[in-house]
Order: C-alpha cells, then sequence, then structure tokens
C-alpha cells in the first residue's frame, strides 16, 4: 500500500548493503533513483538494472561523499535528468577499528568526513530544493552504536551520535516547510561492511544470541522502515529515532 509513484530519492552509498536494498524497495514502490557510489562501479550497474527491470529509471554517481563539490554533483546530476529530490537516504559511511590511546588522528578524521560531513553536504544541497516544493522526507541511517557507544569503534559512535543529534535538530528548522527528518538505528546487519569480522563464526553466533530475536537482519530489513519513514504513512513524524536491532539495544 505504500507508493512513492513519480516521486525521486537519493540513496548515499546505494551500490551495497542496506543503500541497495533501499534503491531496489523504493523503486518498486514507484520511486525513480538517485544512487552515489565510491568505487565498484559493476556493484553500482547492478543496482541500476535492477531498479531499471522494476521500470523505474536509476541515475548512478560516482561521488566522494567527503567532499562537498561532489555533493553537489550528486543533486545537479539529479536534478537536470529528474527535475525534482523528493528524498534522501544519508547511507554512505565507513566502519573502521581504533583503540583509544593508539588512536591515528587520520583514522578519527576519515570517519568523521565520510560519516558525518558528507552526510551534512548532500543535505545541505538537498535542502534548498525541497524547500522550493515545500515538502520533503530525510532519513539518515545511524546507528545503536550511537545510543550506546561501541568500544574499539569509539569514532564510529561518535560520528553516529552527531548524525543524532543532527537529525533532531533540522528537522524543526525544516517542519515549517513540511520536511520531515528521521533517523533509522539498525544494530548488526548482514552486509558487506561487517562481512570481515563475521567471518569468525564464533563471533557471529554471539552476536546472533545477543539479539532477542535470534536472527541477524538482511539490508531489506533495515530498507522497510526507511521505506516506511519516506512515505506519506509516516507524514506527521520527524525528530525521531527508530531503532531496528531486533531488541538488542532499547533507547527511548
Amino acid at each position: 500500500m505504500i507508493s512513492l509513484e513519480g516521486q525521486v530519492a537519493i540513496i548515499t552509498g546505494g551500490s551495497r548493503g542496506i543503500g541497495a536494498a533501499c534503491a531496489v524497495l523504493f523503486a518498486k514502490a514507484g520511486a525513480n533513483i538517485v544512487i552515489t557510489y565510491a568505487h565498484n562501479a559493476s556493484a553500482a550497474a547492478n543496482i541500476v538494472a535492477k531498479v531499471e527491470a522494476l521500470g523505474r529509471s536509476c541515475l548512478a554517481v560516482k561521488a566522494d561523499v567527503a567532499l562537498e563539490k561532489s555533493a553537489n554533483v550528486v543533486v545537479r546530476k539529479a536534478m537536470e535528468k529528474f527535475g525534482r529530490i523528493d528524498i534522501l537516504v544519508n547511507n554512505a559511511a565507513i566502519w573502521t577499528f581504533g583503540e583509544i590511546g593508539d588512536f591515528p588522528a587520520s583514522v578519527w578524521r576519515e570517519t568523521m568526513n565520510v560519516n558525518v560531513n558528507g552526510t551534512f553536504y548532500i543535505t545541505n544541497a538537498v535542502v534548498p530544493f525541497m524547500k522550493q516544493r515545500r515538502s520533503g522526507k530525510i532519513i539518515t541511517i545511524t546507528s545503536t552504536a550511537a545510543q550506546r557507544g561501541e568500544a574499539q569503534h569509539s569514532h564510529y559512535a561518535a560520528s553516529k551520535g552527531a548524525l543524532i543529534s543532527f537529525t533532531k535538530a533540522i528537522s524543526t528548522e525544516l517542519a515549517p516547510f513540511n520536511i520531515t527528518v528521521n533517523s533509522v538505528a539498525p544494530g548488526w546487519v548482514e552486509t558487506d561492511l561487517n562481512a570481515g569480522i563475521f567471518k569468525d563464526k564464533k563471533f557471529k553466533e554471539a552476536v546472533r544470541k545477543g539479539i532477542p530475536l535470534g536472527r541477524i537482519p538482511t539490508p531489506e530489513d533495515i530498507a522497510g522502515p526507511v521505506l516506511f519513514l519516506a512515505s506519506d504513512w509516516a507524514r506527521h513524524i520527524t525528530g525521531e529515532i527508530l531503532n531496528v536491532n531486533g531488541g538488542s539495544v532499547l533507547a527511548g
């Protein structure tokens, strides 16, 4: 029953994982799609093909989200092709190891540049067009790490915590323009981002057992709530952090 017919969604990091699942699900709901990707052109082409097989248009743009000029290019190309932007899904992010006390500052900066600055740049570029239409949906993928912290990943937790505050702050700022701003906060997910650490089968099983619902979610399990927040079903929800973690972290 959810319909995004005729709408246009930009999904950063849309060539794999949660972003790719969102692209396909949004297309099924009727949206045309713009995805960004960092390196893997073949993965991006695969998502374009999947979206077009559903009868929708899809534009893949190679972009370094940590650069403001890249964000501006993405938005310009989206407007040139489709003439409107209705939905922005801030999904592009990195997750790396960092032990405090022996932590290269370069790793900290890289995480903040991609996760925080990248989200700011694309959002800042999109909002003027949403304001013109007096309509828009912005959904940012954060994390349970933002709410509980995460040892050896303090930079990631801090970056996602910043995005939760960013979400709440601009939600009230943009409400007069009928633009809603929300976040989906997953826990562990079966994605490429976690593929390396999940090679440790004992660790992966421990993660599964730590989730009350007893399963590690797929990217599609996260894409569904994102679609909900992008739809008119969620038109009176803004500034919300929707936890999608199988009950592993209970945060108000």
